[in-house]
């Protein structure tokens, strides 16, 4: 299940095989069609709720209403079926975007890639990917398996940002639903924009990703498990003092 972001998804696979994905029918709607939208990919393959084994959610960062569906859902199922839970990174499911993009332009070099998301009071959720050495002059297809997270999961503004990788190293190429209304401020030299359609997370990554954690049996607790914010609320930040930002 994607939930993290505007535009959401399922997706439904057996083992490490996807089945199909379904979108959403437009931003936002996580709520009003998650549920309706499992249980008719569930009738389209002939399974019943009670097979689901195992249930991949993207955890965040991301939206908060968004994140609390997922595992809100999540528990559920793993209350309702025994469902084990797999808890994947949203902005490593953007990241994996990539592999989409690489291979539709096969003559772009992309050796960095940055995943943005709205953080909100002129902040965002950033991740940074660089290929490795060894396979930076590789011969084959690249994909999202080659990079190496260089920058883990963080909250800076789109100067903190530039500042540190604009004019640095080959150029960083961007992607994330962060970018929808806030384009602009990352439009710098050594900064360049992936087209929107790479920009939303997807389930069929979040499965890609879950698959391997499963295979590690890397299982959320459900007792625990929260989704991974960042930050607090928006909601009553105001009144907070200033020894907590």
């Amino acid at each position: 299940m994607e939930t993290s972001s505007r535009i959401g998804s399922i997706a439904l696979a057996i083992g490490p095989d996807l089945l199909a994905q379904t979108p959403f029918s437009g931003p936002m709607k996580h709520s009003a069609e998650l549920f309706g939208a499992v249980a008719e990919m569930l009738a389209r393959f002939g399974r019943k709720p009670r097979q689901i084994d195992q249930v991949f959610i993207s955890a965040g960062p991301g939206s908060f209403t968004g994140l609390r569906i997922a595992v809100t859902t999540a528990k559920m199922m793993h209350l309702a079926a025994a469902a084990k839970i797999v808890a994947v990174d949203t902005l490593d499911v953007i990241a994996s975007n990539v592999t989409d993009y690489i291979h539709s332009s096969p003559q772009t070099a992309v050796e960095r890639i940055a995943t943005v998301l709205d953080g909100k009071r002129g902040r965002f959720f950033i991740a940074v990917y660089g290929l490795s050495d060894q396979t930076r002059h590789r011969t084959e297809k690249i994909t999202h398996e080659h990079y190496l997270k260089i920058v883990p999961d963080c909250l800076m503004t789109a100067s903190q940002f530039l500042d540190r990788f604009a004019t640095a190293g080959p150029q960083i190429h961007l992607l994330g639903d962060g970018l929808l209304y806030h384009a602009d401020k990352f439009n710098a030299r050594g900064i360049q924009l992936l087209e929107q359609r790479y920009w939303s997370p997807q389930a069929k990554n979040v499965h890609l990703l879950g698959w391997k954690i499963a295979l590690q049996k890397k299982f959320a607790d459900p007792l625990t498990l929260t989704p991974c914010y960042l930050r607090g609320p928006q909601i009553g930040q105001s009144r907070l003092s200033p020894k907590h930002p």
